[in-house]
């Protein structure tokens, strides 16, 4: 065997010994040898096509990826909030003549709604929509240390504890419907025609709503049960649709996606592009549902919204509904399928400007990083000192035989 295939075994071994190993003997040259060839073999990879990160490269690449993800929360919680207003006001008026199922009819009514109420007027209700967030989710955390009912799930879970997590998920979603119809109609009403909301006003609201449990408080406004059982039934389908999409996303990324991409910021974006995936699909599928539910919110509540056909005045919802599929057959009879897709073009706008600001971020923090990473050194290619095959082939031996 060749001592320098397993030189771990000869350790102890005197190679240089020329009398004990006179093939592997101290000659000129020897040790250059094999030291440029360990040096080539170095310098081969560095030139291949396959790049080896070091751990700054992928500390950075970390950063990156936490801080567009950071980027896509507060886009998602803040920075949609105006587009958001559009849709809703869109979609619980069932008298407009423009749809505005494509974003480029919504540009001159923002643009006179501005003129009108100022720059203010699509941000209302942002207070009341965060509170309402947050006690989503510690009611969430409540419910799961009460119960043994787990608050997250994974691919691994059992049946029993999916189970368990949808209960959770409806009966949050149970509690909060009260204060969410109240947070609802506060993003919709018209400020120049309505008296602005206190804070804690949508507490106040969702209290009053949660205590006439049979009876209507106002005129027509439904009670808080027939509200409760479309919420439900449309938040968990939709919990679930997302999840669905967001699983199989991260599962054909990670497929067609290179091998060597496993590191925590490879597996960062991709959950980063399967959550945005399935948010947008479940926004798309299930729009004419909200659009119904929506309209059952308002009903009742005397609210004046924005008149987003022109943008320059205001009008009064009043309906007269007396359940989901009575909304439904209205709304299909009335205003015809495209009824329900009632300001879809903002929808558009709103994840048109999330992917956009997203792509910004990340070459952003990319840049960043580039600067922030050090310069990589490529070592000159060393020379080659081995032997020649062939010695002497220079003066080749002389033959008799030939004159």
């Amino acid at each position: 065997m060749d001592p320098r295939e397993n030189s771990s075994r000869y350790l102890d071994l005197e190679l240089n010994d020329e009398y004990k190993y006179p093939e592997y003997g101290s000659r000129p040259g020897h040790d250059d040898y094999f030291t440029n060839r360990e040096f080539l073999l170095q310098y081969s990879n560095t030139k291949s096509s396959k790049t080896y990160q070091n751990y700054e490269d992928i500390t950075v690449k970390r950063y990156i990826g936490s801080g567009v993800a950071f980027v896509s929360l507060i886009t998602d919680n803040l920075l949609s909030h105006p587009f958001l207003i559009l849709r809703r006001q869109c979609q619980v008026n069932h008298a407009s003549v423009r749809y505005h199922l494509l974003p480029f009819t919504l540009v001159p009514t923002v643009c006179h709604l501005h003129q009108h109420q100022g720059l203010t007027t699509l941000w209302k209700g942002l207070g009341s929509a965060l509170l309402v967030r947050g006690m989503t989710l510690g009611i969430e955390d409540l419910i799961s240390k009460l119960t043994p009912w787990p608050k997250e799930i994974s691919w691994h879970s059992s049946l029993k504890q999916f189970c368990q997590h949808t209960m959770l998920k409806c009966v949050s979603l149970a509690i909060v419907t009260p204060f969410y119809s109240a947070s609802f109609v506060e993003t919709v009403q018209s400020e120049i025609a309505s008296e602005k909301p206190g804070i804690l006003d949508v507490f106040r609201e969702g209290f009053i709503r949660l205590l006439n449990w049979g009876a209507p408080a106002k005129g027509r406004m439904l009670p808080i049960w027939a509200l409760i059982v479309p919420t439900v039934a449309l938040g968990i389908t939709r919990y679930l649709f997302s999840m669905m999409v967001r699983g199989a996303t991260f599962r054909i990324l990670q497929c067609t996606m290179s091998k060597d991409a496993t590191n925590a910021a490879a597996v960062q974006e991709r959950n980063l592009t399967a959550s945005l995936t399935a948010t947008i699909a479940s926004d798309v599928v299930f729009y004419p549902c909200e659009t119904v539910v929506h309209r059952l919110y308002l009903q009742g509540t005397r609210t004046i919204i924005d008149n987003l056909d022109s943008g320059r005045s205001v009008l009064a919802i009043l309906t007269n509904y007396s359940g989901v599929m009575d909304c439904y057959n209205s709304c299909l009879s009335q205003e015809g399928t495209s009824g329900l897709y009632k300001g879809f073009g903002a929808l558009i706008l709103q994840y048109a400007a999330h992917v956009a600001l997203i792509k910004l971020s990340r070459f952003v923090l990319s840049e960043i990083g580039s600067l922030l990473e050090k310069p990589k050194s490529i070592p000159p290619p060393p020379v080659d000192n081995s032997p020649p095959a062939i010695s002497n082939i220079a003066n080749p031996p002389k033959s008799y035989l030939l004159p």
